[in-house]
């Protein structure tokens, strides 16, 4: 049994006690250190916001405010029972009320309003705008910066991990500036709140005063204006500070340090500038009528400041230049051509102007991407990938490259110098060419360099040029897979599998199970999308399969049911399988439809009944995905694999289950149902 933690009641119990405050009437004493507490926790909040490097890293700010809010608020609602109850609300309240504005209601007043416009018209305004803005700017970006992690997935740059955790701060990110446009509303309504309850223990000071205490309007008026301004200034002041941590936290574009270091680093790389304010502030003390002793104490200080500043970073930088002159960079010898009598399984032709990004001499690095690639996707799906051959094509067009598998064209597409690709919806003030992402078929746009940072600032995500390369082979790869595999591979595979499982390979033989069948099995797979890792689970079962049957079809359900659940995992979320189900009667009028040939089974339909589902599942499929479903097409297994076959067939690649794929412990979504007889209607 887990130890109990004391600390998880204080915040509870703090909220409580936060309601207390606004019925139950507090002790002058117990107010004060309230009070003292609520500007202590304000100050904390401030340097908080300060030293984070990264808004996340206070994630939980937004539900700080809110406490905070209502913390003032419940001091605001105390310490006015007290004032016009008794006429002394505590220490701090009158010290702030006499010492603090020398004793002048008129002088609290005006500092009173000052703090409020600052607070108000200038950071909450400033701070709330940056905060809705940063919130439909990140919202906007997430589908370009999931882009972006899977580029570098499929390159091999990061690991599963890793990409797990990006994704997941993407998605505290946008939760966070979301979080941060409602929570600017909190202190934007303190600051209003705050010069309201002013006013009313103003008047209602004044009545209680003249009314009921029967004092003279004098003695009223510095008895309970004085308090009323005390109480104003004591949460003003606070609220300020928080407006201010709202403001730092929401503004921070860099996560490299926090805001002091951030900040001094900046400057230091700008000498000149400081050398040139502290010349002309220096003089300016020359001029008639103006102080000199200021004027030229200031600038002579900034001046000298910035020359110093200058002649450190400039040794930095010549340390840095004679490091980097030692380092030579070999070209990389790993991805070989070879004689073009040999037909490539994978090929990559490219223009000329792209073959600086396969010089390593210039900087390009596809070469070394593509092993990561290819390392990455024998992980992934199960097979060993042949080599890449990458060549130049002079029939291209500039920034041009084709992707072919076994020297026919699967895929086009471009990449043009000199130029990155920003991804997002808001790109009408970017320059450069229009474009779709080749892979997601997210509107883009190709922009030149010196553009990056406009793109940057409107919350569009840029993607280098080599990147949407590497994913858009990334994902031709993926969709043929099945075409690679060969009998030489599937040969490799049980080689490597006999180290680790070397029964089930020796049984398999004994079986006379043909490497034919194995590869046909595989193929199978690769097709839907099926990783065949667990290569030893695929094995044993068609080995059983064998003895009852060696029909393709066969060979392949039972290898689908030994992986089971890794089937159905992909289509899950929060623990729920979306579908479109066959209806019962259009169940048993296609299983009447079932003929087999040449071992595989295929459902003799009508060209009206096949178009007709395959528009139903479709409208099914968008209307699911408009709700936020990834739906799957859920059937019987007898059907499932003919029914999948007459989809892809009509070019509708919809995921198709069997009700035995599914996990006892996935709820079924059900979010449409297809029949035959609305199929022939439409």
């Amino acid at each position: 049994m887990p130890r109990f933690n004391r600390a998880t009641l204080l915040v509870p119990l703090g909220v409580v006690l936060i309601v207390v405050m606004l019925v139950v009437p507090l002790p002058t004493m117990v107010l004060d250190v309230a009070i003292t507490l609520n500007i202590t926790f304000a100050m904390i909040v401030l340097t908080v916001a300060l030293r984070v490097k990264d808004p996340l890293e206070f994630s939980a700010f937004p539900s700080v405010l809110l406490l905070a809010t209502m913390f003032r608020l419940a001091l605001n609602v105390s310490a006015t029972r007290l004032v016009l109850l008794h006429g002394y609300a505590g220490s701090v309240i009158s010290s702030f009320g006499h010492f603090v504005v020398g004793g002048s209601v008129v002088v609290g007043l005006v500092v009173f309003l000052i703090l409020f416009i600052i607070q108000f018209v200038v950071i909450t305004n400033g701070a709330g705008r940056v905060a809705e803005v940063g919130a439909r700017f990140t919202l906007d970006a997430m589908p370009g910066k999931q882009m972006a992690i899977d580029a570098d997935l499929n390159a091999g740059h990061i690991d599963e991990m890793e990409a797990r955790r990006r994704r997941e701060h993407i998605a505290r990110e946008a939760d966070f500036y979301g979080a941060m446009d409602g929570a600017s509303k909190f202190v934007k309504g303190d600051s209003v709140a705050a010069v309201v309850i002013t006013l009313i223990n103003l008047l209602g000071g004044f009545i209680v005063g003249v009314l009921q205490d029967h004092l003279p309007i004098t003695q009223a008026i510095d008895t309970y204006s004085l308090l009323s301004v005390g109480d104003g200034l004591v949460s003003q002041i606070p609220a300020l500070l928080m407006s201010l941590s709202t403001g730092l936290v929401v503004t921070r574009t860099s996560n490299q340090a926090d805001f002091g270091l951030d900040l001094i680093s900046q400057l230091a790389k700008q000498g000149k500038a400081l050398e040139l304010g502290g010349g002309v502030v220096a003089f300016l003390g020359l001029l008639p009528g103006l102080p000199k002793l200021p004027f030229i104490l200031v600038g002579l200080g900034m001046f000298a400041l910035g020359r110093r500043v200058s002649a450190k970073h400039n040794l930095v930088e010549e340390s840095q230049d004679s490091t980097s002159s030692d380092v030579t960079i070999i070209p990389s010898t790993q991805e070989t051509r070879v004689g073009d009598s040999t037909i490539e399984a994978i090929e990559l032709d490219l223009a000329l102007d792209l073959l600086d990004i396969v010089d390593p001499l210039s900087g390009g690095d596809l070469l070394e991407r593509i092993k990561g690639l290819r390392k990455k996707l024998t992980t992934e799906l199960g097979i060993t990938l042949p080599p890449v051959r990458t060549r130049d094509n002079l029939s291209l067009s500039p920034g041009e490259y084709v992707i072919k598998i076994y020297e026919v064209e699967v895929a086009r597409g471009s990449a043009p110098t000199g130029r990155v690709l920003a991804i997002g919806d808001n790109l009408t003030s970017l320059p450069g060419e229009s474009t779709v992402e080749p892979v997601f078929q997210i509107p883009a746009k190709w922009i030149p360099l010196s553009a990056k940072a406009q793109a940057s600032a409107i919350g569009a995500t840029v993607v280098d040029r080599v990147s949407v390369l590497i994913t858009h082979l990334a994902e031709v790869v993926r969709t043929h897979a099945a075409e690679l595999v060969t009998r030489q591979q599937v040969k490799e595979l049980l080689d490597d599998l006999k180290l680790s499982a070397p029964v089930v390979v020796d049984e398999m033989a004994q079986s006379q199970i043909g490497l034919g069948d194995v590869q046909r099995v595989i193929k199978d797979l690769l097709e839907e999308g099926v990783s065949i890792r667990n290569l030893a689970a695929i094995l044993e079962a068609i080995i059983d399969r064998s003895k009852v049957s060696r029909e393709p079809d066969q060979l392949m359900d039972a290898a689908r049911a030994a992986l089971g659940s890794q089937l159905t995992l992909p289509y899950v979320v929060n623990n729920s399988l979306a579908s479109i189900e066959v209806e019962g009667l259009s169940e048993q009028y296609l299983y009447g439809s079932l003929h087999a040939v040449d071992g595989r089974a295929v459902l003799v339909v009508t060209p009206e009944e096949a178009s007709g589902l395959v528009r139903q599942i479709e409208e099914l499929n968008e209307n699911a995905a408009r709700q936020g479903f990834d739906a799957v097409l859920l059937t019987t297994f007898r059907l499932r694999t003919p029914l999948r076959r007459l989809l892809v067939s009509l070019g509708c690649p919809l995921p198709v289950l069997a009700n035995r794929d599914v996990p006892n412990n996935v709820r079924v979504v059900r979010v449409g149902v297809v029949s035959v007889d609305a199929a022939v209607k439409v």
